[in-house]
């Protein structure tokens, strides 16, 4: 991400600026698993404050990266649509959307994260397993079907920041 400036935004899901990463997420979870109704799973409320928040990473007037959380239950926020454009990966947005979406459930009175992906991605797990996330699976023999659950207790988080 070096030659990369980048904006950190928290914008309503029905911002437009959103909408290349509502798009990009639409493709790749079309390219991967087919038709399905993932993005229409959960209504843009649950990514509003209080509870929840979407945000935005944008370069050079371009959305390049952005997620979501909802609320899980009390404690926990619950990562949703974490996504990169395919010409800026492995630039470490991935990372960034991860941290700041830590950042912003700490700040929202949460002391943990859930997310789940997909069998059929990949580097979502090798981004969740680098960023400190604990697999609900054997990683050594990952699932081919349903969702991979991590978690990861922010408290950690919170202590590191502190120091």
């Amino acid at each position: 991400m070096s030659e990369l400036t980048a904006e950190v935004r928290l914008v309503p899901m029905s911002d437009p600026a959103a909408a290349p990463l509502l798009a990009g997420l639409q493709l790749e979870y079309t390219s991967r698993y087919g038709p399905n109704d993932e993005l229409a799973r959960y209504p843009e409320s649950e990514f509003a404050p209080p509870y929840g928040a979407f945000l935005i990473v944008v370069s050079g007037g371009e959305t390049v990266a952005g997620g979501a959380f909802r609320r899980y239950d009390a404690a926990t926020a619950e990562v949703k649509r974490v996504w990169t454009h395919p010409r800026h990966r492995r630039e470490g947005l991935g990372r960034l959307v991860v941290r700041e979406l830590e950042r912003e459930a700490l700040r929202r009175g949460y002391g943990r994260i859930y997310l789940t992906t997909g069998p059929r991605q990949p580097e979502a797990v090798r981004l969740y397993l680098a960023s400190g996330y604990n697999p609900q699976f054997d990683v050594a023999d990952r699932p081919a079907q349903g969702p991979l659950a991590f978690v990861k207790d922010l408290d950690s988080c919170k202590a590191s920041r502190e120091s």
